[in-house]
């Protein structure tokens, strides 16, 4: 405490960081369920036998991510499956299927770093500061878990855009046809394999610079008007 006016300096703060911990905590797990949905989702766009089960009865995917997964008909009216690892002249090449063990890898990793720091508490200080809240760690451990969803979601970003390649030239919505070409203003097609980190890398930058946001609010603010819900607080 300052007492400016007896020109007084008093230690007694009494400072503590456990409601800030705490919250950082809630935020790891919460965050960390976007991550988790999406390797999920991945999973099942690397193999086709998994596909049909998932388009008829999951309820959580991202409309990029159906599309993708959905089969479509080409010019000449035939079905087009989406093949294994979502690449062309599979056997030759591995496609999606390591990338997809990247984000099998970072959800893992989440899984330890969102067990709560604030739970703990070790004595320091001799005794002065008997119960601590472990709050700059749960700090720490929140930007890592940010920073391994937005890895994922990239990699789930970059999977359902080649997977459309296998459409064209069919058209998906409005929207999601402004966010493959913001991804593809970074990131070519995949016609073999390749070295895919600074892909991954282009298209965290854009989720993390909210471009593929603004690529869709539009869409979104008119859908909102349309249906005349209020908008988000």
């Amino acid at each position: 405490m300052v007492i400016a006016e007896r020109r007084e300096l008093i230690s007694a703060g009494n400072f503590h960081g456990e409601y800030p911990a705490k919250v950082l905590d809630y935020l790891a797990i919460a965050v960390h369920e976007l991550a988790n949905i999406s390797e999920r989702r991945q999973d099942r766009m690397m193999t086709p036998c998994k596909r049909l089960s998932f388009v008829k009865y999951s309820q959580c995917c991202y409309v990029l991510s159906y599309i993708a997964l959905s089969k479509a008909e080409n010019v000449a009216g035939k079905h087009v499956e989406i093949p294994a690892f979502v690449t062309p002249g599979g056997g030759l090449n591995n496609g999606f299927m390591i990338a997809h063990c990247t984000s099998a890898a970072l959800v893992s990793e989440n899984k330890v770093l969102t067990h709560p720091s604030s739970v703990d508490s070790i004595t320091t200080s001799a005794g002065q500061e008997d119960h601590v809240s472990m709050g700059g760690f749960a700090a720490r451990k929140a930007i890592s878990v940010v920073s391994n969803v937005e890895q994922v979601l990239a990699i789930e970003l970059l999977a359902a855009c080649q997977a459309l390649e296998f459409h064209r030239p069919r058209k998906t919505t409005a929207p999601l046809e402004e966010v493959y070409k913001l991804v593809r203003t970074v990131v070519r097609p995949w016609d073999k394999d390749r070295y895919m980190t600074p892909d991954i890398e282009a298209a965290t930058q854009l989720l993390r610079g909210g471009k593929v946001w603004a690529a869709v609010e539009p869409y979104i603010n008119h859908y909102r008007a349309a249906s005349n819900e209020p908008p988000p607080k």
